[in-house]
This record gives C-alpha cells, structure tokens and sequence, in this order.
C-alpha cells in the first residue's frame, strides 16, 4: 500500500485544487477556500476553491453545448468510452481506493470495493449500449406502423453524499454517458478530493477519445450550488443522495419547474430474526450491517426485530462478537471499524444515545467516543446496541452512527408490522430457513421496502439490481435492470405508408368534394 502522500501524486491530487471542471480541472475565481480533512487523523488532504454562480453557469453553459455533439455519437460508441473509463478505474483501484478510505474514514477493503463498483457498473454500462431497447406495436390503422423508441434527456445534474463519495455517483454517469447524456455532478463538500481524483481519471479518456470538453462535468460548492442545480430549467433531471430532509428540498424544487428527479434518501432498515434462523450466518449479516462503515450507510442495519424464543441466545451472540471488534485507523486492515466522517456525526451520534436512555432504552453495549492514542481527529466512536421498544421516537429515525437497536417480537405478522412501522423503506431482511416465512416476508402483504432479502443482510447491493427504497427513501431507482429507463425520454411513433389518412377508433372526417 502507497503512502497516502505517494496516493495523492498518483491521483494528480495537489495541494490546491479548484471548484469547477468541463475537462481538465481548472481555476475558480477566488471563492472561499474549502479543506478536506481526513476523519483518520484530521489532517488536511488538499482545498478545494467553491464555485460561485457565475462559475456554475459556465459549466451548465458547456455542458449544453457537449450535448448537442454527444447525444449524436452512436450509444455503442459512448459504451466503448465507458469500457475506457472502467479500464482506467481498474488500473487506479488501489490508489483511488485507499484515497477513499482515508477521505472518508471507512475501511480499505471497503474504499477498494467502492470503487469495483465503478468499474462494475462501467461493464454493465458497456452491455447497456446496445440494449437501449424500445418496442414494436401493432396499429389498428392498416398499412401504419407504431412503436416506441427512446431519446436522451440532456443534462444529468448528480448531487452525491459523503458516505459513498465516488459510486453512487457512476451508478448515475456510467448510465447517464450511454444513454446519451452529460453529467453534471456535485459532490459532497465533505468529500471533494475524492471527486477530483475520478475527474483527473476519467477527463483523460474522454480527452483521448476526442470528446467535447463538458460530457463530465465536476463542480464543488456548497449547499448554493444544489439549489441552483434542483432550481435550474436547463438540468432536466436531477439524480440525489442524501438525507431526507435534503431530498425533499430537492424533490420541491426540481417538480415545482416539472422537472425529473431520482432520489436516494434515509433508510431504517431492519433484519427479522426468525425461530428458523441459521443464527451463526444471521450474526455475520447482522454485525457487519450494523457496524460497516461505521454505521454511515444508507443500507446500514439499525433495528434488529428477533423472535422471543431466541432472543437470549442471539442477544449473547452479539455482544460477544461486539466485544471483539477492533476500532481504528481504517487504511490497517485488521480493524473493522474507522472514524465517523467529523465531529458533528460524533455529537449526533451522543445525542441519540441520550435520546435512546432517556426513552427507557438499555445498553447492553455501552457507547461514547473514543480519545486517547490513534483517536486524535476526535471521530472515532464505539458501535454500541441498545434494547428498545418499538414504538421509541428516536428507533423511528435514522442516526447515520452505529447504534443498533433491538426488540423482540412473537408472530411474523407482528414482526413484519415492525418493521415496516417506520417512514423509511429502503432495504430490509429476513433471516429464516423456512420457506413459508420467506416468502411471507416477499409478498405483496410484507415488508414494503425497496430491496427485501432473505439469509443476507441489508447492506450492500450489487449493481446488476435496480437499488433504491419507498415512502421518505424517496422512491428512486439506481444501477441495474431497467433503471436506465430514468435517464432517458420515451417517444411513440407512427409512420403511415398507405396513400390515404385513416384515423383512429374508425373516426370519420369528410372534407368533402
């Protein structure tokens, strides 16, 4: 592994980097000066300048004119472009994956499995270019035929969060690119540096391929941005993750000017342990869900609902398998646990226990933050679990920390009504060997998340499905299978080669001699 001085010259990452690019990084016009600092050890990787309105602008203004010349390249050729761009993310994993990791505080292995999901989303790309499928219909009218085909929206305006700085946000472009599209993306302003290292890598394959500066677009500001961003007629559609207070602001604003978004908001997510669980596989999916990324997933396991007649023996489980985590710098891969993002997560996370305590809940892992040797940056937390009732407020919401609460229940009807009983629906699992609970859980009737699974926790996803959740997740669809669908505008068509006019539903209109 490269010192993170060797990573950051690999990257082309400086000291000082600039807010806006249509291609190459270049200069902001004296903004205010924005640091990135690590969560690992709170020094400073590298500034970023935030663009002003002006300078946002400039970048919808070239982004626009890109269009007009990408949209006509044929998709298998922008699919071969994005083969380029997977084969360059390939040859920077390492680096780009550590520069995650430290940016971002979670683990190495997960900073390198963040950025195989670029490059896994790259070769799905790569197939999608040339299955932009539309369809055939028969017309009632003779000698007409009719079908449907699909054109590209435009610009692409992608507003990512913090905790996956780089995926989330191919997930949109790769598809985006294909379909004929330009991207405009907006990082997190906590994690910058990371969308400068994907700008340095990509714009070199789009400048090989001769490509019109302003198809990939990166413009780093601060909440301003967004606004102009979800308030401007010229970004057709806007593609965000975040919190949910954040994506309704978003969601108001781009649909009170009609506008398309996909959204990617809070999540709750629950696992059921079941009387017919393997509870030897259910702890892995359970420990790591709770504890992955230091809680800071949108798909990260935060209540676990487990029977009655098993709730001693699991509840044993857990904690000892808590007492052996091992918190700490995140680039050493013996640890499992690194830092929260900063030291305003850190007082979100306190204050929910304090929440928790003063509700009635009881933990049976004790929390707090951690000070002392290799815990400076003043981010590093313990994962703790807490014994609740399910109807508590602060179960209800979601704390981006890892605070796993868990209840009991005594039918799977209760357990679903549980799980369900929250105004998230993201992801959900059910752990059971039992064929009738499983599929109780994946009926209509059952759990109404985006993503249901069965003996696999909630976090993680692969990106050959379609990811996104329901109610305050904000409905959005991602990645795989159809998703492509929300990238694009349907068209219907009708070619009439007769030599007369026939008119639908057998409606005559007679003009006369």
């Amino acid at each position: 592994m490269h010192s993170i001085q060797q990573t950051l010259a690999s990257l082309e990452i400086q000291q000082q980097n600039y807010a806006w690019s249509t291609g190459q990084l270049s200069g902001g016009t004296g903004g205010a000066r924005h640091a990135s600092h690590s969560p690992v050890d709170g020094k400073e990787i590298a500034s970023a300048t935030l663009a002003s309105e002006s300078e946002y602008n400039s970048v919808i203004e070239k982004a626009a004119e890109a269009f007009k010349e990408w949209q006509l390249l044929p998709a298998p050729r922008r699919g071969e472009i994005v083969r380029q761009i997977g084969d360059e993310l390939r040859r920077n994993k390492e680096a780009l994956g550590q520069l995650v990791s430290y940016e971002m505080g979670k683990s190495l292995q997960e900073g390198y499995g963040e950025v195989q999901e670029m490059i896994d989303i790259c070769d799905f790309a790569v197939g999608l270019s040339r299955q932009l499928y539309g369809l055939t219909m028969q017309s009632e009218r003779p000698q007409h035929r009719m079908y449907e085909q699909w054109h590209p929206l435009g610009i692409v305006g992608i507003i990512s969060a913090f905790n996956f700085p780089v995926a989330v946000w191919s997930w949109n472009a790769a598809l985006a690119w294909v379909c004929g599209n330009v991207c405009v993306w907006k990082p997190s302003e906590k994690t910058p540096i990371t969308a400068i290292a994907c700008q340095n890598i990509i714009s070199k394959v789009f400048k090989a391929n001769q490509v019109p500066e302003g198809v990939s677009c990166l413009i780093i500001g601060d909440r301003k941005i967004g606004e102009l961003m979800s308030n401007d007629k010229r970004v057709p559609l806007v593609s965000a993750t975040g919190s949910t207070r954040m994506g309704k602001a978003v969601g108001a604003a781009v649909g009170a000017r009609l506008g398309k978004s996909i959204l990617e908001l809070g999540g709750n997510n629950a696992i059921i342990i079941t009387p017919n669980a393997d509870l030897d596989v259910a702890l892995v999916g359970c420990v790591f869900g709770a504890v992955g990324t230091a809680g800071q997933r949108c798909t990260t396991t935060r209540r676990l609902i487990i029977h009655e007649s098993v709730y001693d023996d699991f509840k044993a489980k857990l904690i000892k398998a808590y007492s052996q985590l091992r918190i700490g710098n995140p680039l050493d891969s013996s640890n499992h646990v690194g830092p929260l993002i900063d030291t305003d997560a850190v007082e979100m996370y306190l204050k929910a226990i304090d929440r928790c305590k003063a509700e009635g809940g009881k933990f049976i892992v004790e929390g707090g933050k951690l000070n002392g040797g290799g815990f400076e940056s003043g981010c590093y937390v313990k994962p703790c679990i807490a014994e609740v009732e399910p109807h508590f407020a602060i179960v209800c919401e979601e704390t981006f920390a890892p605070i796993l609460y868990i209840m009991k229940y005594s039918s799977i009807e209760e357990a679903i009504q549980i799980q369900n009983n929250v105004p998230q629906g993201l992801s959900s699992a059910i752990m059971t060997l039992n064929l009738r609970e499983a599929e109780r859980f994946l009926s209509a009737a059952g759990s109404d998340c985006g993503i249901a699974n069965v003996n696999i926790g909630t976090s993680g996803a692969e990106i050959g499905g379609a990811f996104g959740g329901e109610k305050e997740t904000g409905g959005g669809r991602e990645s795989g299978s159809d998703a492509w669908k929300a990238y694009m505008r349907r068209q219907t068509n009708t070619i009439n080669y007769s030599t007369e006019l026939p008119l639908a539903q057998g409606i005559i209109f007679d003009l006369g001699e």
